[in-house]
């Protein structure tokens, strides 16, 4: 069988945690790595096998080519790559614990990223041999430049067959260049094959009414090219202690899988990007019943991983999928 080919597109920032559970008046220093929604979904499906590449734009200096390098140590094709102006974004993330939240800062205004422009891409020749493309409502938040690319490669990759996946939950107070998640992410949404997205999520970027799957039948009757609509649920009993699922309307059937208890969460950052890759890889091999437990396994997963990527392997998820809780020492 041939390896499939993922592409995805979005901003990669610096992450910068004060050591361990520390908050951030305690902190003398910080710890440093690399992440961003998209890329991180492109890490986790390079892990599981993959062919993966992420477009996205850095600043022309060091700090540029430092996250280049960290991308390739993840297995992904940089080729696509774009450098200019100076300024690389980046969030500053307290760890909680317990029944102490985390907390996150955002410094991403004026980043290389966000003054990206839909004539530095050429998607025609980004996607010729991609099997599927992955963004997500982060990424038309941050500029109207980066709106329109996110829709060229849509129509691009709708032009040349490729699936698309869209993870359109959104952050109302990103909006800031004149123009609403209602007005943008519709227009986005309405091109993909495959939506993940939030009960509430829904009802406040398409104006709807109802529960996950009245939304999704909804959603599917406005938009027909959209054959699923997927969703994972969470319960937070503490910082250190959640409850997952997932669930998906596929036009025919209500899907859910069963609900993966994970008393220890090591590092929560991700989790979503690691439950749409594990989706991604799913839908490209198993059918749907298989493709969400399979994501819902990868998500429970990365809550062990620190950092923001998901790095386990196909074996991990297959073996958590499957009902193998233990955690046993694999031999």
């Amino acid at each position: 069988m041939m390896t499939k080919k993922v592409i995805t597109f979005g901003e990669v920032m610096m992450r910068l945690s004060p050591p361990g559970y520390e908050k951030f008046s305690q902190a003398s220093h910080f710890e440093l790595v690399y992440g961003g929604g998209e890329a991180n979904v492109a890490i986790s499906c390079a892990y599981l096998g993959m062919k993966a590449a992420h477009v996205t734009r850095f600043p022309d200096n060091a700090l540029g080519k430092a996250a280049t390098q960290f991308l390739r140590k993840h297995w992904l094709s940089t080729e696509h790559v774009l450098y200019g102006d100076q300024m690389m974004g980046k969030y500053f993330l307290e760890k909680g614990a317990v029944h102490r939240p985390s907390e996150v800062i955002y410094e991403r205004e004026g980043s290389s990223f966000s003054l990206i422009e839909p004539a530095m891409i050429n998607w025609e020749d980004v996607l010729k041999d991609a099997d599927w493309f992955h963004w997500t409502g982060i990424t038309p938040a941050i500029s109207e430049g980066a709106a329109k690319c996110c829709l060229e490669a849509i129509k691009t990759a709708n032009k040349l067959g490729i699936m698309v996946s869209g993870d359109i939950n959104s952050r109302s107070n990103m909006w800031k260049y004149g123009k609403s998640m209602q007005q943008i992410i519709p227009n986005l949404a309405q091109h993909c094959d495959v939506i993940i997205c939030s009960s509430s999520g829904m009802r406040e970027m398409f104006g709807l009414e109802g529960k996950f799957q009245s939304l999704a039948e909804q959603i599917i009757t406005l938009y027909p090219k959209v054959n699923k609509v997927v969703k994972k649920t969470r319960t937070t009993l503490s910082a250190s202690h959640h409850q997952i699922k997932g669930k998906m309307w596929n036009g025919e059937e209500y899907i859910k899988t069963d609900k993966l208890n994970i008393t220890h969460i090591i590092d929560r950052v991700g989790t979503g990007d690691a439950f749409a890759a594990g989706l991604i890889y799913g839908l490209l091999h198993f059918d749907d019943e298989q493709a969400l437990d399979f994501a819902t396994a990868a998500c429970a997963l990365k809550h062990t991983v620190p950092g923001d990527v998901n790095t386990v392997s196909l074996e991990n998820v297959q073996s958590l999928m499957e009902g193998d809780t233990s955690g046993a020492i694999k031999r």
